[in-house]
């Protein structure tokens, strides 16, 4: 642990670790504000709220600047291996976070895929997924439960969380009403072959023989998402990675990832994001 801010008058914690996953349960009883440097800058981590009392606590790529992002109930943050995230609060009172710190190798094999990378290096700061949040909830819950069981209950639980955060769309399971596995795999790969370009709904039925109307039904019961969704938060995934990892400038980003001008893309990614592309890039290199 680095050493706690001034405001920090107790902290609690407890630890488990399950195949490829530590998770760190922290309890903070606060007085003031203050900020720190957050743990385990050397792996990929996830960090979920679970409980804020008396005021926001908040992410930030920057000690002195605020967090991009405005505030939603029950956020989480998630960081690539490598870099530093900074954590704020101010007139809260108790804070508990659960964080889980993954070794990218293991979790590779367990969940027999490869994972996307888009995902694994772009860092997401206060964004809100039901089901993840659930589902650590869960975990942390069971972080004392000696009975042997809680071995493949938390390895059940980290393994869609996982898949949540890391998988690429093609490893969604089938449900009902749902595409086959081979439809929606057939569809992601010739979407990702032909990215950034316009792609006709109708092209995409037609791989999988079925109606438009039934392809789209299908397709957002199986990813969550209609197709165009899909699409554009594929681009937006990929406009992140390159902001974070060249210095392409931003119409040279909007241009690889099919905008129109910089105006588009701009407008896009921060209704996508929570911020201009230009203030996400600058904060999230510092």
């Amino acid at each position: 642990m680095p050493p706690l801010p001034h405001n920090i008058i107790g902290l609690a914690q407890a630890q488990r670790a399950w195949n490829g996953v530590q998770l760190v349960v922290t309890g903070y009883d606060c007085d003031g504000e203050g900020t720190s440097i957050l743990p385990h800058r050397d792996h990929p981590r996830l960090s979920v709220v679970l409980e804020e009392h008396g005021g926001a606590c908040e992410p930030r790529f920057h000690p002195d600047r605020p967090c991009p992002v405005e505030h939603v109930p029950r956020h989480m943050y998630f960081a690539p291996a490598g870099m530093d995230i900074w954590g704020h609060t101010k007139n809260a009172r108790r804070v508990v976070d659960a964080v889980l710190v993954f070794d990218t190798d293991i979790l590779s094999e367990r969940l027999e895929t490869t994972l996307d990378p888009d995902r694994i290096h772009v860092p997401r700061l206060r964004f809100s997924n039901e089901r993840i949040w659930n589902l650590v909830k869960l975990l942390s819950e069971a972080v004392h439960n000696p009975d042997p069981s809680m071995h493949l209950y938390g390895d059940g639980i980290l393994t869609a969380v996982s898949s949540q955060l890391f998988a690429a769309p093609h490893t969604t399971p089938c449900r009902a009403g749902a595409l086959a596995p081979w439809q929606l795999r057939r569809v992601t790969e010739y979407m990702e072959a032909n990215f950034p370009y316009r792609i006709e709904l109708e092209a995409l039925a037609t791989l999988v023989n079925l109606s438009q109307a039934h392809f789209s039904r299908a397709f957002k019961i199986s990813t969550g998402l209609a197709p165009y969704q899909w699409q554009l938060a594929a681009r937006i995934r990929r406009a992140q990675a390159m902001l974070v990892n060249s210095d392409s400038s931003l119409a040279e980003v909007a241009q690889a990832t099919g905008f129109a001008d910089t105006v588009h893309f701009g407008r896009t990614f921060r209704n996508l994001v929570g911020a201009p592309p230009g203030v996400w890039r600058s904060d999230s290199k510092r």
